[in-house]
């Protein structure tokens, strides 16, 4: 079988990029242009921003990721976009492009989900992982516990009912005054502080649940730094993020391994940006071992949004057969597993 070449452009939020990658799981570049410094001062992205430096910097990804994987247009087999969920304004600069060069060079195309592109990032450095697993994808905007049955096909037993864990990162590190984004600095001050200092609460849900909530756990922290400044009282920083990061953690370790003892499996993956959170991945590892469940995940730049991981993801469905044409649009609220093409 000849090699398969994938051009892939990755624009749902606040970083652009764009990848070439060899069979799925070969990455030949993979460049990004991340927006972090220009939200910071908004404390959040900001949608028409977010936007426009997509626009500005699309073209140069494009050619960097070309001449850094040494490929030509002529190579290029199959150019994999993002196409939703995201932020509508951002996605549509991704498709443009992608169906621009797709047209121009007579290159199918393939639409890729987001949140599907963040599982497949595991795929690349675990030449070994093949399905089924489950995996929890965890960011800024998703929290989704998923049950792989194969290349493509998933079921999603459980997500956020509100705040996604990321989220609750930020909306918490903004109330302590910590910057944005939120997660890592957390995670930073988390180990200098005592996990069991506060006992702040963890919605489990209801038996049998997959879904998580972590608006309670929010407004519990906000309460409490309210009632410490009331009274006048030190707070310590480093123990509200130690016991706000074991509370969100506790109940994303332990919904994903009851989810792969239910399914049977043996493996279980993480995913998305929160995924590089070293108290989550301690405290899944520390379980994983003591179920004895293999747990795997992608380094930390495949964690946050690239284009390598819609690259693996668009394989998959290029040689599945999947092609979409030049109306393929942007679907911001797009459902994993759902074909809108």
């Amino acid at each position: 079988m000849n090699d398969i070449i994938t051009l892939a452009v990755e624009t749902s939020c606040d970083e652009t990029s764009v990848a070439v990658v060899k069979n799925g799981r070969e990455v030949l570049s993979n460049i990004i242009s991340s927006q972090v410094e220009v939200h910071k001062k908004f404390g959040g992205v900001v949608p028409e921003v977010a936007s426009r430096k997509h626009v500005e910097a699309i073209n140069m990804i494009v050619q960097k990721a070309l001449d850094e994987s040494n490929i030509t247009f002529e190579d290029i087999d199959v150019v994999g976009v993002t196409y939703g969920p995201g932020l509508v304004g951002a996605l549509l600069v991704g498709l443009s492009t992608a169906k621009a060069l797709a047209f121009a060079n007579d290159i199918p195309v393939v639409g890729v989900n987001h949140i599907e592109g963040h599982i497949s990032a595991n795929y690349i450095e675990h030449k070994d992982l093949e399905p089924p697993f489950v995996c929890l994808v965890v960011s800024g905007g998703h929290t989704h516990l998923v049950y792989v049955k194969d290349y493509g096909d998933y079921e999603v037993l459980g997500k956020t009912r509100d705040d996604a864990a990321g989220e609750a990162f930020d909306k918490v590190a903004r109330a302590l005054k910590l910057g944005y984004p939120g997660g890592p600095i957390i995670d930073k001050l988390a180990k200098e502080g005592n996990e069991e200092a506060i006992d702040f609460p963890r919605a489990y849900l209801e038996d049998g649940s997959y879904d998580f909530s972590f608006s309670g756990l929010k407004s519990a922290v906000l309460n409490y730094l309210n009632s410490k400044k009331q009274k006048n009282e030190d707070i310590v920083v480093e123990d509200v993020a130690a016991s706000f990061q074991q509370a969100v953690i506790e109940v994303l370790v332990e919904k994903t391994i009851q989810a792969a003892k239910d399914k049977g499996v043996k493996i279980v993956t993480l995913a998305g940006g929160v995924a590089a959170n070293e108290g989550l991945r301690n405290l899944m590892r520390k379980r994983c071992k003591e179920e004895g469940i293999q747990i795997k995940y992608p380094s930390k730049i495949l964690c946050t949004d690239n284009a390598a991981m819609i690259g693996c993801a668009a394989y998959y469905d290029y040689i599945k057969g999947y092609r979409a044409d030049l109306t393929l649009n942007a679907v911001p609220n797009l459902k994993l597993g759902e074909k809108r093409y």
